[in-house]
């Protein structure tokens, strides 16, 4: 009879569970599902930080280098090298703060000083070029046309996410490249005159082929920067995305300066200054706050590439669209036809769609967070396990 009564007690216990144990599982889970609120809410802060910097910087250096040509600058090679020369002013915040950001990710193995150097050369490279394209499409394209073209970007970049980086193109997101794509074809048989008469027809077609080469090595950059971390430097951190920054822009500087002497630009700069319409002082000022800007929208880019993915990068550059054609009418008075309205319509819709794709990639990944979750106590199965082995 006691060894009856003993047996209802052992299963009585393993049936009810222990309040103690209950309630410290119940406190592990509040302060896990806190952090990962805090958590989600400070990333999210990161990533709308980083879509400020890049649209701002965006649009202003791109007004910036439409006022240097338009006052008087002629020197492409000079407009490549504001681009990317600006670096070094991120160096004192890169050394205040790579103290406080710690290692989210870090693997075992660390990348050879040799891959390392390969990966940020050949950017360098691609960069560098790929700026020197972008100076010759503002050079000769309205500043609202110029824009447009950019919007093209965005197609090439999941062209080649989709090799390169295990990109999904989903019916949406085809549809959204569709739209990016023939809004920038568009223009291609615009007819407007430039406000310019030095720039012939010649020239514009010069510039519109230089722009749409430079939007699709942009994407390829983009691309080659995502599958860099991923698999070749595998670290993902603060300082990761600053070496990344630092080390790009001083090989496609040291490009785009060999460039300079190489054309044999340099000898006109000193009488370009003296020349430029608003004065020397503007004319130094327009080269440092262009080269600071482009350094504003490469730490947002490079940011948003680090916390999302570069197709969603370069979908936030397309985002600042609207914004540059309009000022290009207000302070450039570039004229916005039908065919450019047309065009604007295209890629804002195209970027659109390719917004609602990712708010249901970001409402699935909630969802199958959610059911993981209900899943993973199961605490019958646990209890009957645990019976089992008494």
């Amino acid at each position: 009879m006691t060894a009856d009564q003993e047996l209802q007690v052992i299963v009585q216990q393993g049936k009810e569970p222990n309040p103690t144990v209950q309630d410290e599982r119940n406190s592990v889970s509040s302060s896990q599902t806190e952090v990962s609120r805090s958590n989600t809410y400070k990333r999210w802060l990161r990533v709308s930080l980083y879509t400020f910097f890049v649209i701002s910087g965006q649009t202003v250096a791109t007004i910036l280098g439409r006022l240097y040509y338009d006052n008087g600058g002629n020197s492409k090679w000079l407009a490549t090298v504001v681009q990317l020369v600006g670096f070094p002013v991120l160096l004192p915040y890169y050394l205040m703060s790579i103290k406080t950001h710690a290692t989210t990710h870090r693997d075992g193995k660390r990348t050879s000083p040799r891959n390392r150097v390969l990966v940020y050369v050949v950017l360098g490279l691609l960069v560098g070029a790929d700026c020197y394209l972008y100076s010759i499409g503002l050079l000769y394209l309205p500043v609202s046309t110029y824009s447009l073209i950019c919007a093209s970007q965005l197609a090439f970049n999941a062209f080649f996410s989709y090799f390169l980086n295990s990109q999904k193109l989903t019916p949406i997101i085809l549809n959204s490249l569709f739209l990016l794509t023939i809004s920038s074809t568009l223009l291609a048989f615009n007819n407007e005159e430039s406000n310019s008469t030095k720039v012939t027809k010649g020239e514009y077609v010069k510039g519109f082929i230089c722009t749409v080469a430079a939007s699709a090595g942009y994407g390829l950059v983009l691309s080659l920067q995502q599958l860099a971390f991923l698999k070749v430097l595998k670290r993902q951190t603060f300082s990761e995305v600053m070496d990344m920054i630092i080390y790009v822009s001083l090989v496609a500087s040291g490009v785009s300066v060999v460039g300079l002497f190489a054309s044999s630009e340099w000898k006109t700069l000193s009488s370009e200054m003296e020349n430029y319409k608003p004065g020397k002082v503007s004319y130094i000022m327009n080269l440092v706050w262009t080269a600071v800007t482009w350094q504003v929208f490469s730490i947002g880019g490079t940011g948003l590439i680090f916390e999302l993915s570069s197709l969603f990068s370069n979908a936030i550059s397309v985002l600042g669209l609207p914004v540059v054609p309009i000022l290009a009418v207000i302070i450039f008075h570039d004229k916005m036809n039908g065919l450019k309205v047309i065009s604007m319509i295209l890629a804002i819709w195209g970027f659109t769609s390719y917004v609602y794709q990712q708010y249901l990639d970001d409402k699935n990944l909630k969802k199958s967070h959610g059911i993981t979750t209900t899943k993973s106590p199961d605490p019958p199965e646990a209890e009957e396990s645990s019976w089992q082995s008494k």
